[in-house]
């Protein structure tokens, strides 16, 4: 099986959860599995599949220039700011990890607690779960250790989620670089918690004692990591893979159907 590194891009939310879709047609069309690596830009609201658009704060997200989009996965809604938040994709053959959903996060998630542990985090699974705080939010719900990495204290630091096509199986995650618990809960609305509240649920690279690593280091690191899982070569999309990218984009990821209803325009 071939795999392909796409490097960190800087993209508008919309246009990337598109791109997650067109590596997964890619992947039906007998093309190359896919790792890769994008910044949010700008800061970008994902909404879960299943969230009411209702708890988003719109006019905040206005003006503060911060996109909303709807993602294919499940779970809670993520701020995801622009330089807080690193975030990957995995985009793989269904037949290349035929276990069960567990065992597929574990194998998945290898290369990104190696590339934690490069940096001595000792980031690892949840070992319990815990109650939920809120659960529209993804990093309020109670924590689940098939898929919720955690820093050394207990701290949620990552959140993961999966979907799969008839083909593919179609991994993406959120890992938080740096921590600003009131940016994080702004983009909603009426949290029933506080700022402080929400830093003792979530936590940052930057939050764990011993650990001094820039954000463009540590997004070097990961790529190294998720090259070496997958003996992934260096690659890019195709042209007709933005072209398609785009066209969701703009028929989907971005249109108030999708984002306000989860009603697939495009379906």
């Amino acid at each position: 099986m071939d795999w392909r590194l796409i490097s960190e891009e800087r993209l508008p939310g919309p246009l990337s959860m598109a791109f997650d879709e067109v590596a997964a047609e890619t992947i039906a069309s007998g093309g190359p599995a896919t790792v890769r690596l994008y910044r949010w830009t700008p800061s970008t609201v994902s909404l879960g599949y299943g969230n009411d658009a209702s708890i988003v704060d719109w006019d905040h997200c206005a003006d503060a220039n911060v996109d909303v989009t709807r993602r294919q996965t499940g779970g809670g809604a993520i701020y995801h700011d622009s330089f807080g938040d690193v975030a990957y994709s995995i985009i793989a053959p269904k037949s290349a990890f035929p276990g069960d959903v567990t065992e597929s996060y574990c194998e998945l998630l290898s290369p990104v607690l190696a590339a934690f542990d490069s940096v001595g985090a000792g980031v690892g699974f949840a070992s319990e779960e815990s109650e939920a705080l809120w659960n529209p939010i993804c990093y309020l719900r109670s924590l689940d250790p098939a898929h919720d990495l955690v820093a050394p204290d207990g701290r949620k630091i990552a959140g993961n989620a999966q979907y799969r096509t008839r083909d593919a199986i179609v991994q993406h995650g959120s890992l938080t670089f740096d921590s600003d618990p009131a940016r994080r809960l702004a983009p909603f609305v009426d949290p029933p918690l506080s700022a402080d509240a929400f830093a003792d649920r979530v936590g940052g690279l930057t939050d764990i004692p011993g650990v001094d690593i820039d954000r463009s280091t540590f997004v070097d690191l990961l790529e190294t990591k998720l090259v070496a899982w997958a003996d992934a070569t260096i690659g890019e999309w195709t042209d007709a893979e933005r072209e398609r990218a785009d066209d969701l984009r703009e028929r989907k990821y971005d249109h108030d159907r999708w984002v306000r209803e989860r009603d697939d325009p495009t379906a």
